[in-house]
């Protein structure tokens, strides 16, 4: 039997409203879980950086937490150095809720930088790292990480990468313990204090041991490899007041955000 043009029409408007509240219950659902499970796999690639990746992965997400809690503190810095504490509305700027990549997008000198400490266990007096994010471009999307550094800011502690669209068994091995522990006691200071950071070599396979500032590449991801290079030596950049304040043994000026 051919329906009228208004049972049509009220039959699908009826429709649009019930799939409506049910997209929007389960967006009020679902949003909350998404939330916890972003922060919590963000405060796990923090860790990755100081943490074996073993004993991370044997955790419990309320592990995860507590043992992020416990052990790091965190503060956001403008590119001069200066701790920014108070947002132009007046609430507080939080490090683990500065937008990396949105700030990416930004002007070097507007962004935010934050700066994770990594403190001995049961002693928040003590710093074992410092943890300072990175983010940039690879062969297809955004690349990005955290580059933990030693308490002479100038070695590499550790480093974790990840990546939003890189070729499997090519760029997306930035993932990979393999590449990743090949930073581990880099240099990114040259002799005369300058950045240096630290390059990706072309090809796979040799030997950069003795050179602080080389480490071997990922065979057929030259592009990925120059998106890791050029990310790393402009944030070290960017980071490079406060590394160079805190070497000095300066105190830190605080700043509210325009």
């Amino acid at each position: 039997m051919q329906q009228s043009n208004t049972y049509i029409i009220t039959f699908s408007a009826i429709l649009t409203i019930i799939l409506g509240l049910l997209l929007s219950g389960s967006s009020q659902i679902l949003g909350p879980l998404q939330r916890k499970a972003e922060e919590l796999d963000t405060k796990k690639q923090i860790l990755g950086a100081v943490v074996d990746g073993d004993q991370l992965g044997k955790m419990k997400p309320e592990e995860v937490l507590s043992f992020y809690e416990s052990r790091i503190s965190s503060k956001v810095v403008d590119i001069e150095g200066k701790v920014i504490e108070t947002a132009p509305d007046g609430s507080p700027v939080v490090a683990e809720k500065v937008n990396v990549g949105k700030n990416y997008k930004m002007a070097p000198e507007n962004r935010m930088y934050p700066i994770f400490i990594y403190h001995a266990e049961g002693n928040p007096e003590s710093v074992e790292s410092y943890i300072l994010p990175v983010y940039g471009a690879g062969l297809w999307d955004e690349i990005w990480g955290y580059v933990a550094l030693q308490t002479d800011l100038s070695t590499i502690e550790g480093v974790t990468f990840a990546h939003k669209a890189e070729t499997p068994g090519l760029g997306a091995r930035i993932t990979s313990s393999d590449v990743q522990e090949r930073y581990q006691g880099k240099k990114i200071f040259d002799e005369s204090g300058k950045i240096q950071s630290v390059y990706m070599q072309k090809g796979e396979g040799k030997d950069y041991e003795s050179d602080l500032h080389k480490v071997d590449g990922m065979s057929g991801a030259t592009i990925t490899a120059n998106g890791v290079n050029k990310m790393l030596k402009n944030y070290l950049e960017y980071y490079s007041a406060f590394l160079s304040s805190q070497k000095a043994g300066q105190q830190t000026e605080v700043v509210a955000v325009n």
